[in-house]
Order: structure tokens, then sequence, then C-alpha cells
């Protein structure tokens, strides 16, 4: 094993999200943490904003 692997092993076992499909191809969605509303917007410019 080499050290390639290993990061390859460690990516792949962060889980990853589309933000079009959380967004359900619009701009906007609310995300919900322990109780607390965050907002994830997509910018124009193709960029994320999270904010509470």
């Amino acid at each position: 094993m080499n050290a390639m692997t290993d990061l390859t092993r460690i990516a792949e076992a962060i889980p990853l999200h589309d933000a079009t499909v959380l967004t359900e191809g619009g701009r906007e969605a609310r995300i919900l943490l322990n109780g607390m509303v965050y907002s994830l917007r997509i910018t124009r410019q193709g960029k994320l904003i999270l904010t509470k």
C-alpha cells in the first residue's frame, strides 16, 4: 500500500453529496443540524454559501 492508496480510501470514506440534488435543481436548500436551520445557497458564479 502507498500514500495515494491511503488518500483514496480516506476520500471514499467521506460522504459526497451533489449540491444540485440537495437544492432539488434550485438555488437554495435548508439544512437542519442540532435544532439549528442553515441555508445553503448556490451563487450565480456557481459557488456555495452556507449561513445560519
